[in-house]
């Protein structure tokens, strides 16, 4: 057990060191391509760290996991965002309500909030020379530009994370620019990593499962590095959906919080109804009231943060959302890779109605056999499917899925957010490979799963 403890140590430095000189090379957003082969480079020895140690004494793995997570996520901290620029929409939108104004009611061009302007988001001159910028319209002989990217559409952000960038702004000192977020973020992310191991403790191989998102690449480098504000999302979900079984109510109020923060935990809304249509005797008022409990307290607290910036608003609080969903592709499967895999075996206008029949499909299943005492269970099923089938680009999201994967240990769904960042840093259809070894991944490990169950997973389940 010392040699294979040994090993697993010399991994994570590995991983760590990786990690370090790809964030670390001073990248940016737009020559994130560079970043593709150290990053697949590290998810491999991720790979391998997470089987090595399987198996530990708790008090080996407990140390590995501490020393690893910490050591993972500061490589995140090493330098300003490197391949993503939406933590400058952060630090505006803070900036904009700090100064009374509500961040859904301007665009950040917009000649009225040009007096929060500094020459760091704002860059003019020979300022606007560097990669990463974009041009501000304006009658001055002096260029202008900005960081932010779109900075001609409102922010798309809902308003719980909206009040996060508020927060850190005003813990921020003067001058500090993408510092605090990134601080932020690796916080939150230590959080969770805490919230899963106390909600795995009575399970075995606990720091193993914890170490799936605490040494995760996608974390020091989205939730750190770039600071999505998804680290808030997801551990809000993975609270809920470890308090939902026991606390409905309690439940459904934190599943309401993280879709305050970024929509996409909705999508797990369906595990948290694990078991709703089973078989088991309960009449359809009960399961009215059961459903009430969960989506009611949800619905409840969306409407609630909506409001004070619905009322203090000008403008819709859903800013730039349904620009966006067309700008990605999600209403032209031609325009974009979105629905890679489905495109592959069907027309594309067939991607979209088939993609919401296999997502109904999983969310069927969900209800009518998901496990009620396991509802990230059904979770992790109904969002990795929806990864599957609408193949996203932007790794950030699918965070989501590596916090899923930690709490039920169904390793063969991390193929999803390693896929998903191939989609967003590679080049050439390389997302599209990934996506579809992804999905054999998955399939894989279902015959496994039902031909031949481990010990360790009959014990689990």
């Amino acid at each position: 057990m010392i040699r294979r403890a040994a090993g697993t140590a010399v991994l994570l430095v590995a991983l760590a060191g990786t990690l370090a000189w790809a964030i670390g090379q001073d990248a940016v957003p737009a020559d994130r391509r560079g970043l593709f082969w150290p990053y697949v480079l590290a998810w491999a020895f991720f790979y391998a760290a997470i089987w090595a140690v399987r198996g530990l004494p708790t008090r080996q793995a407990m140390c590995l996991l501490i020393a690893g997570g910490i050591a993972v996520t500061a490589t995140g901290l090493l330098s300003p965002p490197a391949t993503s620029t939406d933590s400058y929409r952060y630090v505006w939108d803070g900036r904009v309500q700090a100064a009374g104004v509500s961040p859904y009611d301007h665009a950040p061009d917009a000649e009225a909030l040009a007096p929060l302007r500094d020459r760091w988001l704002f860059p003019r001159g020979d300022g606007c020379a560097g990669p990463d910028r974009y041009p501000i319209p304006s009658g001055e002989p002096i260029s202008s530009c900005t960081r932010i990217n779109r900075p001609g559409v409102h922010t798309i952000y809902p308003p719980l994370a909206e009040a996060y960038f508020l927060l850190v702004h005003g813990l921020s000192p003067e001058g500090a620019r993408h510092k605090p977020l990134q601080i932020a973020g690796a916080l939150l992310a230590f959080a969770t990593s805490a919230v899963l191991l106390i909600a795995l403790g009575g399970r075995d191989n606990a720091p193993a499962y914890t170490a799936c998102y605490a040494w995760c690449p996608a974390v020091p480098l989205e939730l750190v590095n770039n600071a999505h504000v998804d680290a808030l999302g997801v551990l809000l979900t993975v609270i809920a959906l470890t308090t939902v079984n026991r606390h409905r109510l309690l439940g459904g109020t934190l599943l309401g919080a993280a879709t305050a923060v970024k929509l996409l935990p909705a999508v797990t809304a369906p595990g948290a109804l694990s078991g709703l249509l089973a078989a088991d005797g309960r009449t359809p008022a009960r399961r009215m009231l059961d459903t009430l409990a969960v989506l009611g307290p949800a619905a409840l607290v969306v409407a609630l943060a909506y409001l004070p910036y619905a009322l203090a608003s000008r403008g819709s609080v859903l800013g730039y959302l349904f620009g966006y969903l067309t700008e990605e592709g999600y209403d032209d499967a031609g325009s974009r890779d979105r629905y890679a895999l489905l495109r592959l075996v069907l027309p594309d206008s067939w991607a979209l109605p088939a993609a919401l029949v296999i997502l109904g499909i999983a969310i069927f299943h969900v209800l009518r056999h998901g496990d009620a005492d396991r509802p990230w269970q059904g979770a992790l099923l109904v969002t990795g499917v929806g990864f599957l089938v609408f193949t996203p680009g932007y790794s950030w999201y699918a965070v989501l899925v590596v916090a899923l994967v930690a709490l039920d240990g169904r390793w063969e769904w991390l193929g999803v957010p390693l896929a998903s960042g191939a989609a967003y840093l590679g080049t050439g259809g390389l997302g599209t490979i990934a996506y579809a070894l992804a999905a054999l991944a998955v399939a894989a490990g279902f015959v496994v799963r039902v031909v031949r169950p481990s010990p360790a997973w009959r014990r689990a389940a």
